[in-house]
């Protein structure tokens, strides 16, 4: 059945803070026990290893919104270090310890097992066509451990949300770059204050910036125009509809029980710092 539009976001924001516990310590320990040389090194293995091993190039189309070259300074060198095989199953194990440490005795609670279940039961119901990243995840195993499928429910999850939000940015002319310069906008920053741009060459930024004033998207000073504000607000309400489809396999209650059940669980890893 179909939900409402504001339900479909509120799954966003509740799943995000499970998902990407995997981009915490504990799983970046990991993978540095295993020789890579830093945080990216085991970001990059971790991520692409659904895909295979494919060129820097496929994963930088797939990722959309890193900037040249920077893929490339850890795929392929990654894949001398570590299997896929071996990636997916160190980023599992270290993602569900990190959920487990975040949350404490939440983990072993009814609720947490029915809402892996219902989470579980979306993640794998969601249309592939078109969506690579999360195709490769659904080719996965499902864990049986309670903790590690809900985390391994929330990052389908969000793949699918996140391979629908680049085909909505493509379609509207916005570059993975660009992409950073509008969420910095929406966040009342400038470009050059935004953590994952602000390492960019100076005037590699700027002409970012000018390209986007140049379509009337911002203005003199770097702000959002209403122009720039409306069409960030249409691609995120775009990207909510794209991900409609994974939740229609929950009838409304249902949905409202996982969102219930999700609501704990994502205070508790936001509480933590996850």
């Amino acid at each position: 059945m179909s939900h409402p539009q504001a339900k479909v976001h509120g799954m966003f924001e509740l799943l995000e803070p499970i998902a990407t516990v995997t981009f915490s310590e504990v799983p970046d320990e990991a993978f540095l026990a295993l020789g890579m040389r830093n945080y990216w090194d085991g970001y990059f293995a971790g991520r692409a290893a659904p895909l295979g091993l494919v060129p820097a190039e496929v994963v930088h189309a797939v990722f959309y919104n890193f900037a040249d070259g920077e893929v490339a300074r850890h795929i392929p060198w990654v894949w001398g270090k570590v299997t896929p095989e071996e990636a997916i199953a160190v980023r599992e194990r270290g993602s569900a310890a990190a959920l487990r440490q975040f949350i404490g005795e939440l983990a072993d609670s009814p609720a947490l097992v029915r809402a892996a279940d219902l989470a579980t039961r979306a993640a794998v119901s969601a249309p592939i066509e078109g969506r690579a990243l999360y195709a490769g995840l659904r080719a996965l195993a499902v864990p049986e451990e309670p903790v590690a499928r809900l985390w391994h429910a929330a990052t389908l999850l969000r793949e699918h949300r996140g391979d629908g939000h680049n085909a909505v940015l493509v379609a509207h002319g916005i570059g993975g770059t660009e992409a950073h310069v509008l969420v910095a906008l929406s966040l009342g920053m400038r470009a050059a204050e935004f953590g994952r741009i602000h390492h960019l060459p100076e005037a590699r930024l700027a002409a970012v910036v000018d390209g986007l004033r140049g379509r009337g998207l911002v203005d003199a000073d770097g702000g959002f125009t209403d122009a720039g504000r409306e069409l960030k607000e249409r691609i995120e309400a775009r990207t909510d509809d794209l991900a409609a489809p994974a939740y229609a396999v929950l009838d409304a209650d249902e949905l409202d029980e996982l969102m219930a059940g999700l609501g704990p669980i994502a205070a508790a890893v936001q509480a933590a710092g996850g």
